[in-house]
């Protein structure tokens, strides 16, 4: 028999709680959580689950392969220890207030002892009803479970702050749902995933009770979090409260920083799914970029004002950090002062973080003074003005330092990462950019090897691109796992070569370009 393991109970112990226990959807006031029951599935099949992850847990193969399991995270069991309930939060949604919001198909299962001494929320998605689901059925599908699970575990390979994704299990029923919102719902099947993470709290849980006036609560909460989640910042009280802002800024602008550096576009960015932890969170439609667009969003309901846009992240960072520190002015006394602080020293961060980022992948230490901040700005002005594969052409830069000389033409390695035929003119500007970056990281102290084994450990080779996230859905979709698990094998060691999955590691191919799932995709789950 396996070992016990060992759940606490900080946040229920910590914070009031809802007094009722049915799944009504209500206004839930004065409370962070409301104690709920997972509704039971079918028939739960264990699709997947990741080792890494698992192994940290302390949850080790025999115990991952137990049937007791599989029925713990399809939501139709509990380990001993285990007090199931939904937090409550609210949010600004695409820039507008839109009040209470809280889990509405995410259960927490427990706060897991991990083997690694942290604690870590076992949380599932899609295990049925809330008091918050509001007019859905608590439920998800496979096509975007799938989605989350592979890309949690994506992001944390390549370094990315991110919840993780323990289990993907199918239930064995069938779930509505309309893709597009355009009226042609129909039936897909479902499945949950289990996420991980030290914490689930969001700017909006704050949000909320600052919002009603309960600033009781806030404090309660905003205490609790310093005292759980960053006790390096001293004993709960005006200076603690601003120190919070403060780390949170840095936190978030770091994030987004990283996002930028790696193509990736989170695509629903309201401040319910930012994280107090600086963590990535809540994968609903995000996309990686294949042709560098700034104005790119994958998500559908954004395809008008494209707030979430890739080059926005940085700027919506801002702006939903600024919607935190309103919301916690009550505690230092509403000076404003406290939040302008910490808005600036996100764009000093932000600042510090992108450079430094965008200098790694190209092998130098921006120094503005040797005027490398125009040779950052000249590539990226030449890399939309044609479509390039961002992920492809970083990574093919390294490899041509090894020469002795710079390129005579634009290399077959760069000329691969273009979508379509390219104007000679634009080769041609290429080709200039290119000699002067060859030119400049040879005048670093680094040994030009050492500087493009370094790039390689920056710029990763393989990235899920929503079409290769496809291909594993429409597989499994159909019974067939197996491009799923190579897939995760393979984002699992994201800067190494591995030719065995080479397949991985092509820009998208034209049949994606307009396919649903490929090109844009919705919030609908």
């Amino acid at each position: 028999m396996p070992a016990p393991l060992s759940f606490v109970r900080r946040f229920l112990d910590a914070l009031p709680g809802d007094d009722r226990t049915d799944c009504e959807p209500r206004p839930v006031v004065g409370a962070s959580w409301s104690r709920v029951q997972p509704t039971p599935v079918p028939a739960p099949r264990l699709l997947a689950w990741s080792r890494p992850l698992a192994q940290q847990l302390g949850l080790d193969d025999a115990r991952m392969q137990e049937p007791l399991t599989t029925q713990v995270l399809a939501g139709n069991a509990l380990w001993p220890g285990m007090d199931p309930y939904a937090a409550n939060y609210g949010g600004h949604q695409f820039g507008h207030w839109a009040g209470q919001l809280g889990d509405g198909r995410a259960i927490v299962l427990g706060e897991l002892r991990a083997a690694d001494g942290s604690v870590q929320e076992l949380q599932l998605k899609g295990a049925g009803p809330t008091a918050y689901s509001r007019r859905g059925d608590g439920r998800a599908v496979l096509r975007s479970s799938l989605r989350e699970y592979l890309c949690s575990e994506a992001m944390h390979a390549l370094g990315v702050p991110t919840t993780r994704a323990l289990s993907l299990v199918a239930t064995g029923d069938d779930v509505v749902r309309d893709m597009f919102y355009d009226g042609n719902a129909r039936p897909e099947p479902g499945a949950i995933v289990c996420r991980v993470a030290p914490s689930f709290l969001r700017f909006g849980s704050f949000e909320l009770p600052s919002a009603r006036g309960d600033t009781a609560l806030l404090r309660t909460l905003t205490d609790f979090a310093l005292r759980t989640h960053f006790p390096e910042l001293g004993t709960p009280g005006r200076e603690a409260y601003a120190a919070l802002l403060h780390e949170v800024a840095a936190r978030t602008a770091r994030l987004c920083a990283h996002w930028q550096a790696i193509g990736f576009v989170h695509g629903v960015l309201n401040t319910d799914n930012l994280s107090l932890l600086g963590l990535t969170i809540d994968y609903g439609p995000y996309g990686w970029i294949d042709d560098l667009d700034f104005g790119w969003t994958p998500n559908t309901t954004d395809a008008g004002q494209r707030r979430y846009a890739f080059g926005n992240q940085p700027g919506i960072g801002l702006w939903n950090t600024a919607r935190l520190g309103e919301a916690l002015l009550p505690l230092v006394d509403d000076d404003e002062r406290v939040v302008e602080d910490a808005l600036a020293h996100f764009q000093r961060v932000y600042a510090k973080a992108a450079t430094a980022w965008f200098g790694r992948k190209l092998g130098i230490t921006i120094d503005p003074q040797r005027g490398d901040e125009q040779l950052v700005q000249q590539l990226f002005d030449w890399l939309v003005a044609h479509p390039t594969d961002m992920t492809l052409f970083f990574r093919a830069l390294g490899p041509l330092l090894l020469a002795d000389a710079p390129p005579t033409a634009l290399p077959e390695s760069l000329r691969a990462a273009f979508y379509g035929e390219v104007p000679e003119a634009h080769a041609a500007a290429g080709h200039a950019w290119l000699q002067r970056w060859w030119t400049r990281v040879h005048q670093e102290p680094r040994p030009a090897a050492t500087i493009a084994a370094a790039m390689a450990a920056t710029n990763p080779r393989y990235v899920l691109r929503n079409w290769l996230a496809q291909t594993a859905i429409d597989a499994a979709t159909n019974g067939d796992v197996s491009v799923l698990d190579r897939l995760f094998t393979a984002l699992q060691r994201p800067f190494d070569e591995q030719p065995q999955f080479a397949e991985f590691a092509q820009k998208r191919p034209e049949w994606a370009r307009s396919k649903p799932g490929c090109s844009a995709l919705s919030c609908s789950s």
